[in-house]
């Protein structure tokens, strides 16, 4: 009897001493629950429901992470690392959150039975180095945006949709690989989906804005542009200082030197003009008789990309008095702009050889437009990944073949800290058995065939085909996924398990504004 009091009593203060792990490590399997079964080509879609009724259907894992409600502190940390993911490399969330709850989920095991947290990350960090060291080695380079593995990587990311995925390429093609390389630009910024409209690729960008005036011409070609960062206004004079016949005076003054100034842009041949701010009556009434198409109220993004289309400066209003010479060396140029009546924008076209792409992407609805939006981005987002980092197998191959790795290494450490590495090699195996669950078929058998399939070949894309079941070559089936989204899902899921396996105590705050609350007979903590 007494024995039996003990062990309850000691199985009581373990479990009181693991509640916060335990508690968080619940709360990350059940938001990686949620979304593991969009996994792979087999995934099926999610539903969201707001609190209006008003639904959104998709198989986007960044997505559902982001519009999940949940007030659980440690799932809304797996919540910001996918968004941060999805911001910096557009695609793998759902890969990123299941690898993270179930190197969790395996490290809590770990500790719960006595093994100590520093160990257990200690050996997650062990075994992370050596996956992403094995997975680099693996990687193949994409020495140009003609390689045709990359037509199968944005089709894979665009879950099969092959208009989708053509589209990127042609986007990639314009776009150039030097602009892809660079960590400043994204491809997936390119992508616009619209209701009614075709799917397009254009070497231009698509402002969403109409004509000041229905009067102005609905379309210029081959014209010089303005791009006046600023108002398109006379300086303004202070009510009371109008009230005065000098000031007035100088309110005409201005007038005239303004109306003087737009006379000089229709001189040097300016067709098009566009203005971050308003537009005064004059110069609209200027332009439209003079056959100049203008466009006002843009935000700053659109100046931007204006100015990289046509590789004009901005200038602000203060600038209009400066002398022709100096203003022509400030204009940029385009083929073509033209307001698309039906789509309800302007379309900029430029100059032949210009490396800047629009993928107009075409929906029947607005849900439909939403989630061919999302899809065309995930896909632009995994083709410029391919681009900067390379491609391995995909199809759960090459976390398997890590696993394998990471559990060789296992067998070399010495000590509690073989615990975290064998966290890691056992959470690499999990986005196959997911992906073959998804399609219908047995994971501890699939994955079991795959590992002694890898062992005796010594190929390291063999994979499961989720048509058939049968063990396949993934690189042979076009199967790859770019190598920079492997490596940083398996990055970040390894510092949200760290980071919740630290976690010993949840503490409520007190509210920073207002009077502190009182003290209690717990000292006002609240877990």
């Amino acid at each position: 009897m007494s024995t039996s009091i003990k062990q309850v009593s000691k199985t009581t203060e373990v479990d009181e001493r693991n509640a916060a792990l335990v508690a968080n490590a619940n709360a990350i399997a059940a938001l990686a629950s949620a979304i593991e079964g969009t996994l792979g080509p087999k995934g099926l879609d999610c539903m969201l429901v707001d609190r209006f009724g008003d639904t959104t259907v998709t198989n986007d894992g960044a997505t559902i992470l982001d519009r999940i409600d949940t007030a659980h502190p440690a799932a809304r940390m797996l919540i910001k690392a996918a968004r941060a993911q999805e911001e910096a490399i557009g695609d793998g969330t759902t890969t990123t959150a299941i690898l993270a709850s179930a190197l969790v989920t395996e490290g809590a095991a770990h500790v719960t039975r006595g093994v100590p947290v520093t160990k257990v990350i200690e050996g997650m960090q062990l075994g992370v180095a050596e996956a992403l060291g094995f997975i680099e080695s693996q990687s193949r380079p994409i020495e140009s945006v003609y390689d045709d593995a990359l037509l199968r990587v944005a089709l894979i990311a665009a879950r099969g949709h092959e208009d989708i995925a053509e589209l990127i390429v042609e986007a990639a093609r314009l776009t150039g690989t030097d602009a892809l390389r660079d960590p400043a630009f994204s491809l997936a910024d390119a992508v616009i989906a619209k209701e009614g409209a075709p799917n397009e690729v254009f070497a231009g960008i698509i402002l969403d804005k109409q004509r000041v005036s229905r009067q102005m011409p609905r379309s210029v070609e081959n014209t010089k542009v303005l791009i006046v960062d600023d108002a398109l206004e006379p300086p303004q004079i202070e009510d009371d200082a109008l009230g005065t016949e000098a000031g007035f005076a100088k309110h005409l003054a201005l007038q005239e030197e303004f109306r003087a100034n737009i006379k000089k842009l229709i001189d040097l041949g300016i067709k098009f003009v566009a203005v971050a701010k308003g537009v005064d009556p004059i110069a609209e009434e200027l332009f439209t008789d003079a056959g100049v198409f203008a466009v006002r109220r843009l935000s700053s993004r659109d100046i931007s990309r204006l100015v990289e289309l046509t590789g004009g400066r901005t200038i602000k209003r203060a600038g209009l008095a400066k002398d022709p010479a100096e203003l022509r060396s400030l204009l940029g140029s385009c083929d073509r702009v033209y307001e698309d009546e039906k789509l309800d924008h302007i379309r900029l076209i430029g100059r032949s050889g210009t490396q800047m792409a629009t993928v107009l992407v075409g929906a029947s609805t607005r849900e439909v437009r939403d989630e061919r939006e999302r899809i065309a981005r995930d896909a632009a987002g995994a083709l410029q990944a391919a681009v900067t980092s390379g491609v391995v197998a995909g199809g759960g191959a090459v976390e398997i073949a890590a696993s394998q790795r990471v559990q060789a290494l296992r067998e070399k450490v010495r000590g509690m800290t073989a615990y975290g590495v064998e966290s890691v090699a056992a959470a690499l195996k999990r986005p196959l058995a997911q992906i073959v669950a998804n399609a219908g078929f047995n994971p501890l058998e699939k994955v079991e065939d795959v590992i002694a399939a890898q062992g005796e070949s010594g190929n390291y894309a063999l994979a499961v085909d989720c048509d058939t079941g049968e063990i396949v070559d993934m690189v042979e089936r076009g199967i790859l996924d770019p190598t920079g989204v492997k490596l940083y899902a398996i990055r970040a899921a390894a510092e949200i398990a760290e980071a919740i396996l630290r976690i010993n105590t949840v503490i409520r705050k007190r509210e920073e504004s207002g009077a502190p609350p009182k003290e209690s007979a717990t000292d006002g903590e609240s877990v």
